[in-house]
């Protein structure tokens, strides 16, 4: 049997345990002489016992079992000792200087934009955290997987190539001389062992179907076990795969699922999804050493990292060639088979690379000549493949090609730019058409997406210019760039369209592969431009091809029929051929990379040498020009609106046409083509051919009288146009090459152009940008020099503002703008113009001179044809009867004016006057024709001034005159030198007549302004005349923000004196409540809110909330079918919250509303925002979300007369209340065990007397009868208190159910405490910053309260009243009431509060306590629990605190030191010896006062008693003592206790001595402490890669695989949770939730906000199925946010915006936000939050 075969040969192996000197177990290998067949042998018996069971495999006992019997005794053979020593001994020796760690998909990388040579040069998180590129401006981005950290490596970086921990010496010199070699036994058996592991590797990683293993594996008992092999691929989904698997097992669900989590991460893969899933039947023992031989990679790499000589010797025996065999090496069979192999595999063989071939210099060359060697098959096996790029071995070419001396290497040595381009030419033939020009209709996306994958190669290779050319590298290079022309050949004119008459185009054909591949391509063409211009002589030979290369393509064109132009003398014979008519094609790179070849000669002054190698009479211009036209004519038309019939993917390309993704190698190039015809063509002939191709010859040959309409505004449209590229080619020269102009200066001046659009953060001018090979856009070099930079506020982002002074430069006729663009920048210059009281015109700035190569393109401006064109425009606009003219035209022949005199007036300064040949001003002055009434150009002008239609234009119009006469100056000052003063004085005189138009205009806007203050006072006047008429329905119906002022002002008037400012007790004041009248929003009707009225109602939003939990996390009931909500936990867990938006309407037309909105989602298709199920639904006004209503009940005014009261005083002390309500209490036991006997013959029972007068002696301190509430009103009390119990305890509704009275008081209180703490939280005073909703929802909240008791079985109050007073009358206990520490005691105070009116009731009458009672109810009850809430404090208090020492002997400190003292004897020292009585005080003080806030506030709204000033404004030691009289407390708080000392103490006793309370004090940690902390949201790092550095740490708790995760942070508790992954769903309530989801529930109570960290989104969520995106608080240095970390700079926290997002948390907000922004995104399909 194998099996005891195997287990002696593991006995034989490892001797049990290694004695001191170890034994090494490798004899069994030496004696024979083949290590080859030894080790086959060995690995025959092992391999298959160990890997036997595939299906569920025991994988650690695998891993156990393969070291030991396996690795470890290879180990023993090739180090000839100990190999945990030896790997011990080398690790030390010494640093390794390459990182070479391998990216997982997901891992953020880190590049350094001032000292990377590319942007392909990237670090990992570990070398950038402890490199010199930390502080530099680095960018971060998520590696899709399979990328290389490149520390270490000198050629990747221009400084700081090591960081701390790869900087070759750093390992300190000792531990060099320590540094142990290998020594040569060790290399001699790593040359033995090495090929024989490879060999094996390669055997079985490389197998196809009908292979037998070899003879040395196969042993002798053959087991029949087969297994079947599913191999997945990258098209079926998952749900695909698991139902197949479900299909075919015959499995559950669950199952199922976890075989496919299996399979994506080995992924066996196959191509092509048309076809079904790939199977295989592999015999058992071939499963088996497959297995195994992946392992045996991961070994290899593990040796390979320790030494340089293994990584050396691994490299030559995988590029040995098997003698014998016609097999290449190693290394290329295994690249080869790279396509057939699975995810898992790959993932090793690339790793093995990585490891080996890539850590070593020399071989990394060898490696990528063999890579170059099968490019071609190895890109057509990608090309066919379907996995992902980042698992192809073609992925590595980026590791290799981007090499600045490898790149060089390879073209010398293989020519590699050929290689590549060739590659293109034979994955690209599918889509040649008959002329073999390319045509990608009906293309695939992913397939061409593969292709783009090889045009990026040839992106790599050229990425770095050589430095040094060799003889070879030229030829090489030429012999590339000739291969590369063939491509743009088979480009050039590619796609031809003709223009669609009569009918419209079917079906709009494919525009995007082409444009995508021209994008591809931008930056490649711009950088063989750039290897060109290195060397004069290579340019004119590049030159010369692509001349040749362009003039093939313009064959048929050469041959065609020729018409004759002729217009004023001038005659021109040309091709007839008519855009509008004929084929025309936007795609032409060959013509484009002549034109910039061609500005590179200019550039280097070598255009003198051309006709060396071109003949001049070989050019021809004309040709050249001609295709560059046709586009720039194509675009016009498209303007004119002629092509609309051929749909919308010709307006799309032409987009792209001048967008600036594409523009430099598209629209740029033509403009330039254009220049260099103009510079070396007649400029009369040039004008000719470019008025025949725009086919406007008959336009200007006066014969157009035309009436139809259409056809004039489309010639209108025409010359404008034409005239915009006129004034393009004469006037744009920020080209360096076209004009004497830098770099530097091209980019100020875009910039210059994009913000005088309108401010711009830099996000955006980045975008307007284009941007070179390594991605950049050179804007941060320059920006500083035109702009300044305005930080952002809380919202919103930064942005540039330009900088005055660049404001002389802004050109209207700029040619990178597109027409809105245009129109807006000309409007906000004017509109800028005009505030600072200039003249409007807008001439343009006098442009750089043009390179000698250019020189000749002015001569366009004073050429006859030109001036005729112009003269032409202005006479039409003078002739009355002519509309061949409009008012862009006219502006554009100023322009030209404009340039022509600036032109001339430049030269004339320069030099002298005869040498002047420029004769601009000459020109214009002549009369058009010899006929008497023939006008010149300044005649036309001043006619022009006076045309209405053309006010706008006069300040240009006088600008130009005016330009007029210094160039008439400058010419006669020449001739006469004696009179050039008087000509200054001319120019000043002019000046002077400028300067009083100014100073005109200046009085004219003074007096303007002064009129506009005038009426503005006296509209104020009146507004504030109408408010004062209608005040009172201003304050009701206003929704200004600042109405809680006024309300507060009015309620604060000196009417109310002072003692009357205390709302406990007898001294009560006076509740103030006004008429309330209000309006509906939904039917605008007023109405007065009265008890007996229908009912109004505010809306309002009910929720769970955790904000204030001093617990975060506890475990929450989820079901509420048991839960007891009557006593809130002192930490607040989990609370109820009501919120309001504020908004008023009845009751009626609320409910028709929402019906309403409930019948038209029934209609509607997409994704409800809401969910009407449980009454969502969103505020008709401001569109909060709301789940219910609220209704409006007014305070009921209640007058307390002092003198009853101060009587009563007397009579009714604490004592004696105490025991009135005890016995009211009983007396109700009794009546209810009993059963209701008839009351009367009780009276008469002796026994029963005294208590009888007991139970109703309540009654004798003053009753009056109930309020009657409309049924409207009580109709919507029991809605609203239902949705709180329902919502509160997620339960269905249910009116009758017990807990609903408890559920209100629960919100009242816990709203209340949430408001106190936001102010506290926010340092606002405690009534004076109250917003208007949360005022209004407060009032309306208690008032409901009081009305709920009402609604509710009064015997269900009492009951419910009795347990809550058990809390503080220990007699009254049962054994379920909590014990003192475990309450919130703010909770129980509400709930006796609202309760403590059901004592009056009784069957037979329906009373209630009359104000003076209800004043001493209050009081009492308040009293009780402050001092019950005062034990808890002080037992509570964290004692060790040191508290700065106070006055020890002031009254507080002595009663506290007392009152402790007392407290201490009741609880057996539990509480150990008292600390000062001083810290005891504060800690009393600071923990009491959220209690006093609260209560204050609870009080006000619930009696309307207007609090004192102090409360209103902002100072903590005034408050305190307000809040002390407000509730009639005194402000030395113990004196309460010495008040009532006979009635408190027995109670104290009791409360003390409870066992409970003492088992809580005995565990110190359990207890909450007063104050409770503040909740707020984590601490995050101020540098947002630290937090990228957390999340690279964070392994998902489920699932061992490193495939790429969403780390998401919970911002309440700081937890890393695994988001949008199948490991981590849970199931609640039978449905599936993602791990963020299922984590909100249990931390926020459902609501929470995560960061999502590889992405930089902040994401608020609620619920199971509801969430939304927020701005992150991380912003770049520039005040923008980067979700996604698209663009990748620095970003640090701003404190202001994470404040922020605390707020919306403690407001209650997030709900809201997420309406808000569904609401706005509504999008059919939204995004699964339920899986986040």
């Amino acid at each position: 049997m194998a099996d005891d075969e195997t287990d002696s040969g593991e006995r034989m192996d490892v001797s049990p345990e290694p004695s001191l000197a170890p034994q090494p177990p490798t004899s069994w290998w030496d004696q024979q002489v083949d290590f080859y067949t030894s080790f086959l042998h060995h690995l025959a018996q092992l391999v298959p016992a160990i890997y036997f069971a595939e299906m569920d495999p025991d994988l650690e006992k695998q891993e156990e079992n393969v070291q030991t019997s396996i690795f470890t005794p290879l180990e023993w053979y090739l180090f000839g000792e100990d190999p945990d020593i030896c790997l011990e001994k080398l690790k030390h020796s010494g640093a390794f200087q390459l990182c070479g760690k391998v990216f997982k998909s997901g891992e953020t990388t880190y590049s350094c934009r001032d000292c990377a040579i590319d942007p392909t040069c990237v670090l990992c998180m570990d070398c950038f955290q402890s490199s010199v590129h930390k502080n530099h401006r680095y960018k971060m981005h998520t590696s899709t997987g399979g990328g290389f950290c490149d520390c270490g490596d000198t050629e990747a970086w221009k400084t700081g190539p090591f960081c701390m921990d790869h900087e070759p010496g750093r390992a300190g010199t000792t531990k060099e001389t320590l540094n142990c070699p290998l020594n040569e036994e060790v290399i001699a058996q790593a040359r033995k062992i090495f090929p024989s592991v490879i060999k094996y590797f390669v055997e079985m990683t490389i197998w196809e179907e009908e292979k037998e293993l070899p003879p040395e594996l196969q042993i002798r008992e053959k087991n029949e076990r087969y297994y079947c092999v599913l191999f997945n691929d990258e098209h079926h989904s998952y749900d695909h795969v698991i139902y197949s698997l479900q299909r075919a097992l015959d499995c559950e669900l669950a199952e199922a699922q976890l075989h496919t989590t299996a399979i994506d991460k080995e992924s066996h893969s196959e191509n092509v999804s048309q076809h079904p899933l790939h199977v295989e039947v592999l015999h058992s023992v071939v499963m088996a050493h497959q297995k195994f031989a992946l392992r045996l990679g991961s070994w290899m790499n593990k040796i390979m990292s320790y030494s340089s000589d293994f990584r050396q010797i691994f490299c030559q025996a995988c590029l040995v060639e098997e003698p014998g065999s016609e097999n290449p090496c190693f290394i290329s069979r295994l690249m080869l088979w790279d396509a057939k192999l699975y995810k898992g595999a790959r993932k090793i063989l690339h790793e093995l690379i990585f490891s080996s071939f890539f850590m070593e210099m020399e071989y990394k060359k060898l490696f990528a000549m063999e890579f170059v060697k099968y490019y071609k098959q190895l890109q057509k096996e990608y090309i066919n493949d379907d996995h992902d790029r980042s698992i192809s071995i073609t992925a590595l070419s980026v590791q290799m090609f981007t090499v600045p001396t490898l790149a060089r290497h390879l073209i010398e040595e293989q020519n590699v730019i050929s290689v590549i381009t060739e590659t293109l030419l034979e994955v690209l033939p599918e889509y040649l058409d008959r002329n073999n020009k390319f045509n990608f209709q009906g293309y695939s996306q992913d397939k061409l997406g593969r292709v783009y994958a090889v045009i990026c190669d040839l992106k790599y290779i050229l990425i770095s210019k050589p430095l040094m050319w060799t003889e070879r590298l030229r030829v090489q290079f030429l012999e590339g760039f000739r291969s590369f022309l063939k491509i743009l050949t088979c480009m050039q004119g590619m796609e031809e369209i003709r223009r669609q008459v009569g009918q419209h185009i079917e079906v709009d054909p494919d525009w995007e592969a082409a444009i995508a591949i021209q994008m591809q391509l931008k930056n490649i063409l711009l950088m063989f431009q750039e290897w060109c211009a290195c060397d004069e002589d290579l340019l004119l030979v590049a030159y010369k091809e692509c001349h040749k290369a362009v003039m093939r393509c313009s064959t048929n064109f050469m041959s065609s029929t020729k018409t004759v132009v002729q217009l004023c003398g001038h005659v021109l014979e040309t091709k007839s051929y008519k855009v509008s008519e004929d084929l025309v094609s936007i795609h032409l790179p060959l013509s484009r990379t002549l034109a910039g070849l061609h500005v590179r000669l200019s550039r280097l002054g070598a255009v003198s040498r051309l006709h060396e190698f071109v003949p001049f009479e070989g050019l021809h211009v004309d040709v050249l020009v001609e295709y560059p036209l046709r586009c720039l004519v194509l675009v016009a038309q498209v303007v004119a609106e002629m092509w609309r019939r051929n749909g919308l993917s010709l307006i799309s390309q032409v987009f792209y046409y001048q967008d600036v993704k594409c523009r430099e190698e598209m629209y740029d190039k033509d403009i330039i083509m254009l220049q260099i015809g103009a510079s070396i063509m007649d400029p009369n002939k040039f004008l000719l051919l470019v008025l025949q191709r725009y086919e406007l010859v008959d336009a200007f040959n006066k014969t157009v009288s035309t009436k139809d309409q259409d056809l004039i505004k489309q010639y209108n449209t025409l010359i404008e146009e034409m005239l915009q590229v006129l004034i393009y080619i004469v006037g744009e020269r920020y080209v360096p090459g076209v004009g004497n102009v830098t770099k530097e200066e091209v980019i100020m001046r875009e910039i210059t152009h994009l913000l005088c659009i309108e401010p711009m953060p830099h996000s955006a001018i980045a975008r307007n940008l284009p941007e070179n090979e390594n991605n950049e856009t050179g804007l941060e070099n320059v920006i500083n020099k035109v702009a300044t930079f305005k930080k952002p506020g809380v919202s919103g982002h930064g942005v540039y503002e330009l900088k005055d002074e660049s404001l002389k430069d802004f050109n209207t006729y700029f040619y990178h703008y597109s027409k809105t663009q245009h129109s807006k920048a000309e409007h906000m210059q004017k509109k800028r113009r005009k505030q600072e009281n200039k003249d409007e015109a807008l001439p343009p700035p006098p442009p750089p001179e043009f390179c000698p190569a250019f020189s000749k393109v002015i001569n366009l401006l004073n050429c006859d044809v030109m001036m005729y064109i112009l003269r032409t425009i202005f006479e039409r606009a003078v002739d009355t009867d002519s509309n061949l003219w409009t008012e862009g035209m006219l502006q554009m022949a100023f322009h030209i004016l404009a340039l022509g005199l600036l032109e001339e007036k430049q030269q004339l300064q320069k030099a002298p006057e005869e040498e002047v040949m420029f004769d601009f001003y000459h020109k214009a002055s002549r009369l058009g024709s010899s006929a008497m009434n023939a006008q010149n150009i300044q005649m036309l002008l001043e006619k022009l001034k006076g045309i209405p239609q053309l006010e706008g234009q006069k300040d240009m119009i006088a600008w130009i005159l005016q330009m007029f006469d210094t160039v008439k100056r400058l010419r006669e000052k020449s001739s006469l030198v004696v009179a050039s003063t008087s000509g200054l004085e001319s120019i000043k005189s002019d000046e002077t007549t400028h300067d009083k138009e100014k100073a005109e205009r200046k009085r004219k806007a003074e007096a303007a302004r002064l009129h506009r203050q005038k009426i503005m006072a006296q509209m104020s006047a009146l507004q504030k005349n109408f408010i004062e008429t209608h005040k009172l329905m201003y304050d009701n119906t206003s929704e200004m923000p600042g109405k809680e002022d006024s309300i507060m002002e009015e309620e604060s008037t000196p009417a109310v004196s002072d003692y009357s400012r205390i709302a406990l007790g007898p001294k009560r004041g006076p509740a103030v409540t006004e008429r309330e009248v209000l309006t509906c929003i939904l039917c605008q009707e007023e109405q007065e809110v009265k008890l007996e009225n229908n009912a109004m109602v505010l809306s309002a939003c009910v929720q769970k909330s955790t904000a204030l939990t001093q617990h975060r996390g506890k475990p929450i009931d989820l079901s509420g079918e048991i839960l007891d909500p009557l006593f809130m936990d002192p930490d607040l867990a989990h609370g109820t919250y009501t919120g309001s938006c504020g908004h008023v309407m009845h009751a009626v037309c609320w409910q028709k509303y929402f019906e309403a909105v409930q019948l038209s989602s029934q209609q509607r298709i997409h994704v409800d925002l809401f969910d009407l199920e449980s009454g969502e639904y969103l505020c008709p006004l401001c569109k909060s979300l709301c789940n219910t209503v609220i209704p409006l009940i007014p305070v009921q005014p209640q007058k307390v007369n002092s003198e009853n009261a101060e009587a009563l005083a007397q009579l009714l002390t604490l004592a004696r209340w105490i025991q009135t309500v005890l016995a009211r209490i009983s007396g109700y036991k009794m009546k209810h065990s009993k059963g209701e006997a008839p009351a009367v013959p009780v009276l008469f029972n002796q026994g029963m007397g005294d208590s009888t007068f007991e139970f109703h002696s309540i009654l004798s301190f003053g009753v009056q009868s109930s309020v009657k509430y409309s049924n409207s009103i009580k109709e919507m009390v029991v809605l609203f208190a239902t949705t709180i119990y329902r919502i509160g305890l997620k339960v269905p509704p249910d009116e009758l159910d017990p807990r609903v009275p408890m559920m209100t008081w629960s919100t009242c209180a816990f709203t209340v405490q949430a408001i106190e703490n936001l102010l506290g939280d926010e340092g606002k005073p405690l009534f004076g910053a109250l917003q208007n909703r949360q005022h209004n929802g407060l009032k309306a909240l208690m008032q409901f309260a009081v009305a709920q008791r009402v609604t509710c079985p009064q015997v269900l109050i009492q009951k419910h009243l009795v347990r809550l007073l058990s809390v503080v009358f220990p007699n009254l206990q049962s054994e379920d009431t909590p014990c003192l520490l475990s309450v919130d005691l703010f909770h129980v105070l509400v709930g006796a509060v609202l309760a403590f009116p059901s004592l009056y009731w009784d069957d037979t009458v329906d009373l209630q306590p009359s104000s003076v009672s209800s004043s001493y109810n209050h009081l009492y009850l308040f009293h009780l629990i402050t001092m019950a809430h005062m034990l808890q404090i002080l037992l509570t208090a964290d004692t060790g605190l040191s508290l700065a020492q106070g006055e020890e002997d002031c009254e507080e400190a002595r009663c506290a030191a007392a009152f402790f003292a007392e407290v201490s004897q009741h609880t057996d020292g539990f509480i150990g010896c008292g600390p000062s009585g001083w810290s005891l005080w504060v800690s009393l003080k600071n923990g009491i006062t959220p209690y006093l806030r609260c209560a204050a506030l609870f009080f006000h709204y619930l009696l309307g008693v207007t609090p004192p000033e102090e409360l209103f404004a902002n100072s903590a030691e005034g408050e305190y003592t307000a809040l002390c009289s407000y509730l009639s407390l005194p402000t030395n708080l113990f004196l309460l206790f010495q008040e009532y000392w006979d009635t408190i103490r027995p109670l104290l006793q009791r409360w003390c001595a409870d066992p409970a309370v003492l088992s809580s004090l005995k565990q110190k940690s359990a207890v909450v402490r007063y104050p409770r902390k503040r909740n707020s949201l984590i601490e995050l790092p101020d540098d947002y890669s630290c937090l990228l550095n957390q999340a690279s740490h964070f392994r998902c708790p489920r699932s061992a695989d490193d495939e790429r995760k969403h780390p998401a942070l919970c911002l309440f508790c700081g937890a890393i949770l695994c988001s949008q992954n199948i490991c981590c769903q849970e199931i609640v309530n039978g449905e599936e939730v993602g791990a963020c989801i299922f984590h909100a529930l249990h931390c926020g109570a459902g609501v929470c906000i995560f960061l999502k960290i590889r992405e930089c989104r902040v994401v608020l969520v609620e619920g199971k199925a509801r969430g939304c995106a927020y701005p992150a608080p991380y912003l770049d240095e520039y005040g923008e946010t980067d979700p996604g970390l698209k663009r990748g700079n620095p970003l640090h926290l701003s404190r202001e915006r994470y404040r922020k997002l605390h707020l919306v948390w403690q407001q209650h907000c997030i709900i809201e936000e997420i309406a808000r922004s569904q609401e706005t995104n509504q999008m059919l399909f939204g995004f699964n939050w339920q899986l986040l």
